[in-house]
């Protein structure tokens, strides 16, 4: 498939869903079962944090008796950004063609998959949007509505990309294209590591499409959203903003 008749696309290859967790241990059974029936040919990562509440175990016990299901267990709590990293080193060794983001939580819905993966075959990156015509958001107070709609449109007028759904982190990405956005680089945590990939995705020519999503408040368990959460994107995205307005200054 061509990218408006520019670029020539090959196939997808295998699917993988990386879903990282963090005492998710209420939702990670739900979850992975959604995905499994929605795209059944995907396989899944389950990628835990060493989850005190026993996430890491259910883990384990659903990849025993399904073979599209794996586990990364990791040492600690360090971040959704490095989970994600962690994630996408394991997806491109064993050789999946497609590397998803997801939340553990349901606020991303599965049966939602096969919209981005078909967008996907004419591009290099799908993003879930909550902001595009068609988007919406479900069981949110309007104070969490506006912190995200102020944190996407903050991002993308100060980095000018142009993507409505800056922080969204329900992704479909060509491994191919990950080779391009420099991620040995990427000391991003958080939603904030949302931004840093699209900004890259941007920079770095990429094709990057968004597809409408209804995202869904979560039912169980506790949000990991905190007030360093969003001081940390603030003060990267203003970072980041400020020193590309300098590099255009000086001719970089």
């Amino acid at each position: 498939m061509t990218d408006g008749g520019q670029r020539q696309y090959g196939p997808l290859g295998t699917t993988l869903v990386i879903i990282p967790t963090y005492n998710e241990a209420e939702n990670v059974k739900p979850i992975v079962e959604r995905v499994r029936s929605a795209v059944p040919e995907a396989h899944v990562l389950v990628a835990d944090d060493n989850s005190p509440d026993g996430t890491g175990k259910l883990a384990d016990e659903l990849a025993a008796v399904d073979d599209h299901v794996h586990v990364l267990h990791r040492k600690g709590k360090e971040g959704l950004g490095a989970a994600y990293l962690a994630g996408f080193r394991w997806g491109v060794e064993h050789d999946y063609g497609v590397l998803v983001e997801m939340d553990a939580d349901g606020s991303h819905q599965p049966e939602e998959l096969p919209r981005l993966l078909t967008a996907l075959k004419g591009a290099d990156l799908v993003l879930g949007s909550r902001w595009v015509p068609g988007g919406r958001v479900v069981n949110w107070p309007k104070s969490r509505e506006f912190l995200s709609r102020g944190g996407s449109t903050y991002s993308r007028l100060l980095l000018d990309v142009p993507i409505r759904d800056v922080t969204g982190g329900f992704r479909a990405f060509r491994v191919d294209a990950l080779d391009r956005l420099g991620l040995d680089e990427v000391a991003s945590q958080g939603y904030c590591f949302q931004v840093d990939l699209a900004r890259r995705a941007v920079k770095a020519g990429l094709h990057v499409v968004e597809v409408p999503i209804t995202f869904v408040e979560r039912e169980r368990g506790d949000s990991k959203m905190s007030r360093d959460i969003v001081v940390e994107a603030l003060w990267r995205v203003t970072a980041w903003g400020v020193g590309s307005r300098l590099d255009k200054i000086r001719g970089k």
